[in-house]
């Protein structure tokens, strides 16, 4: 009996937190991934024949709301010409050091980021932080759906081979606000 009240106790949390971060995350939801990327920075630096765009230095995009810092980012993109953005189109960003994403009240923090805009996909690696209000949710791996506005929070820093982790024990953990209920 008491193994079956603990496993549903485990349930339950894991279910209340996965519905938490669904709800966290949902001033992500319907990001516009098409709208113009405007960036700002100490250095930037255009590798033409590589088609790519190294941004160094105090490093702030931004996009239809949306704000991600990082000390440095590697944007790719292709060539297109004809397609109404002067021939360039940006397929993704990599960010690293310390970075930040904001939108609204939601902020993802963690080492490492990679913003596939085609797949409207954030994966955050390493000592990732992911709040709104008071709520908090850690751990080492995140993935932001920009469409669905669902957020996935695991303990591995990659999506390797377990034991790759940088929280404790690889878990996830969280805080998350009650509100005051009347007696």
């Amino acid at each position: 009996m008491k193994r079956t009240l603990l496993l549903l106790s485990i349930g339950f949390l894991g279910t209340t937190g996965a519905m938490i971060a669904a709800a966290q995350a949902q001033s992500f939801k319907n990001h516009d991934s098409n709208a113009p990327v405007n960036f700002n920075a100490d250095r930037i630096e255009v590798q033409d024949r590589s088609d790519r765009v190294v941004v160094s230095g105090n490093v702030v995009v931004t996009q239809a709301g949306m704000t991600l810092n990082a000390a440095r980012m590697t944007v790719a993109y292709r060539n297109q010409p004809g397609s109404g953005t002067n021939g360039v189109e940006i397929d993704r960003i990599d960010a690293s050091g310390n970075v930040v994403v904001t939108k609204a009240s939601q902020t993802a923090r963690g080492d490492v980021a990679i913003y596939d805009l085609n797949s409207k996909l954030i994966t955050m690696l390493g000592n990732v932080t992911l709040t709104q209000g008071a709520n908090r949710l850690t751990g080492g791996r995140l993935v932001m759906d920009l469409t669905s506005g669902r957020s996935t929070v695991d303990g591995r820093a990659s999506g390797g081979a377990p034991g790759a982790t940088t929280s404790p024990g690889g878990r996830v953990s969280g805080t998350f606000t009650v509100p005051q209920r009347k007696n």
